[in-house]
């Protein structure tokens, strides 16, 4: 991890980002701004973990971030993913109470963030309604996720569960192939890698995807979205 980034860098993104920052006052202002630091994550490296200390609001500039919980087995199950310009504000779980379980977060590519002092913001947010609502609405939004990442694990078919996730990724690179591992599809989705490579192979036999190393192709949309449209699970 790395640290850098000028005073007038972190005050755009701020101003960009904190959609309260016209309702605070200039002390407050003042106060967010010396307890913001700015930070540089390799793919892969660990950002916040259980074993960790509350890290704070994350401002992600540049990157992408993936948040996710083990299993007892060691399993991870992603429970959303971030890119630029996005918040996350699970890392700074001590000051949200209703968190009450523990969260993984890591680079899924080099990133760089600003980080929100967590215990500053604690603070803004008991002087403040607009922050503490700020961090309530933000808080809301990806507990929806973290439910749709539930329901799918829980009620549909892995088929499904693949399509879905496949047609989401074309939707949201605007590319048809995809640069996905087995293994990292995996665990975005919360399975084993050889139950994904059973099924992508099952799929490119169907003639919906074709495969090379390190990536993923969709060829027929139409059959995944059948795929994915199927019952729920009994």
């Amino acid at each position: 991890m790395h640290r850098g980034k000028t005073l007038e860098e972190k005050l755009f993104y701020l101003k960009k980002y904190l959609t309260f920052w016209d309702m605070l006052t200039v002390q407050q202002r003042e106060l967010l701004i010396r307890n913001t630091a700015a930070a540089s994550y390799s793919k892969g490296e660990t950002i916040y973990s259980a074993e960790h200390e509350c890290v704070g609001i994350l401002i992600l500039q540049h990157g992408e971030i993936r948040t996710y919980i083990l299993s007892e087995e060691g399993r991870e199950v992603t429970l959303f993913r971030l890119g630029a310009g996005e918040i996350c504000v699970l890392s700074a779980s001590c000051i949200l109470k209703s968190i009450t379980f523990d969260v993984h977060i890591e680079a899924e590519q080099d990133s760089e963030i600003l980080v929100l002092n967590s215990a500053v913001f604690s603070r803004l947010m008991e002087d403040n309604i607009h922050a503490e609502l700020f961090a309530l609405r933000l808080a809301a939004e990806k507990f929806s996720e973290v439910m749709w990442a539930m329901e799918q694990i829980l009620f549909l078919n892995f088929d499904a569960r693949l399509s879905i996730f496949l047609l989401d990724e074309t939707a949201k690179t605007g590319e048809n192939t995809l640069q996905l591992t087995h293994e990292q599809i995996a665990r975005y989705i919360g399975s084993a890698r050889e139950v994904v490579t059973r099924m992508l192979h099952y799929f490119v036999d169907e003639g919906a995807v074709a495969l090379t190393r390190g990536r993923v192709t969709v060829l027929d949309k139409k059959y995944l979205q059948a795929i994915a449209a199927q019952p729920a699970k009994q």
